[in-house]
């Protein structure tokens, strides 16, 4: 990736980046972006909802890097595309911008396109539409396919995340060891742990969630002096039975995490624990309760009715 950023000569028009959650995407632009020095704008498309929220957080941001003081700057306000594009050139037209790359970061960019048609065509050619050195980068979860307009639109260089191998997650987890334990007897519980869970996740969030709260029931028996670091045999006997309860309960985050150190402690069995759903009934989403409830009701209509009752 470090290949493809220019700093003063014209860069791709737009860059996608896409790979599974918790892959380090945004992670490794945000430090390439900020170890390199490249004049950048960050924007998540969760936040800014509408497509002029977005374009203004767009235009405020830049509008910073013009100013030695991002305090006395004034917010943009912005209506529509061809207010952006205007807009965008007035920004772009300082002096230590102008020979520069300016970047443009869009992470979770899959809420794009339930946005105004216009936008997604508009943001991979503004380069073209602005006559600047400009690098739009979309960060998201899904692959290009799923988001290529169907008036067609310009094509985008097409990056590639893949998931942290074992190996890796394995690196990555162990550098979180607490002070007080060695380095090599946190590796070996991580082993241990990505030997559980490692066919059924890969999101290095979720693991290094995992790993936090049960490393305190994995070094009980060193704690309480009835085993050493080295003793893996009798550390794995300990936590084997309450890493089978991870699997049931914290995984899906059906408990809270207090909710799990007291089940710890207490010694019960996660069914007993009073709310949890798991084994008793599933909470949907509030809309995903009336679309199921209309799939069963549709389903029992002829299909040649479909239009005459669903046509409103």
């Amino acid at each position: 990736m470090l290949a493809i950023l220019e700093r003063h000569h014209f860069s791709f028009p737009s860059i996608f980046i896409y790979g599974h959650t918790a892959s380090g995407k945004t992670y490794v632009t945000q430090t390439l972006l900020k170890t390199l020095e490249l004049p950048h704008a960050f924007v998540n498309c969760v936040e800014c909802f509408t497509s002029r929220l977005l374009l203004e957080q767009i235009l405020n941001k830049l509008s910073h890097l013009n100013s030695s003081d991002a305090g006395c700057s004034t917010e943009m306000t912005c209506e529509t595309f061809n207010d952006f594009v205007q807009l965008f050139k007035q920004v772009t037209s300082a002096e230590h911008l102008k020979d520069q790359t300016v970047y443009i970061v869009l992470d979770k960019a899959e809420y794009l396109r339930d946005m105004e048609a216009n936008l997604l065509p508009g943001l991979l050619r503004l380069q073209e539409l602005t006559d600047r050195n400009v690098t739009v980068i979309f960060l998201s979860e899904i692959i290009w396919e799923k988001f290529r307009p169907n008036t067609g639109c310009f094509e985008p260089f097409v990056l590639y995340f893949p998931d942290y191998s074992i190996g890796n997650l394995q690196k990555i987890l162990s550098h979180d060891h607490p002070p007080e334990y060695s380095a090599d007897f946190y590796a070996a519980y991580i082993n241990i742990l990505l030997g559980v869970f490692y066919t059924v996740c890969r999101d290095l969030k979720e693991l290094r969630h995992l790993a936090v709260l049960n490393f305190p029931k994995y070094c009980e028996p060193v704690v309480k002096g009835e085993a050493g670091e080295r003793d893996t045999r009798k550390l794995w006997r300990n936590i084997e039975p309450h890493l089978k309860k991870a699997m049931q309960t914290v995984y899906l985050r059906e408990i809270s995490s207090s909710q799990w150190e007291k089940l710890q402690k207490d010694n019960t069995d996660p069914g007993q624990l009073k709310g949890l759903s798991a084994y008793t009934h599933m909470e949907l989403p509030y809309y995903s309760k009336f679309i199921l409830i209309a799939a069963y009701l549709a389903s029992y209509n002829p299909a040649r009715t479909d239009k005459r009752f669903f046509l409103k």
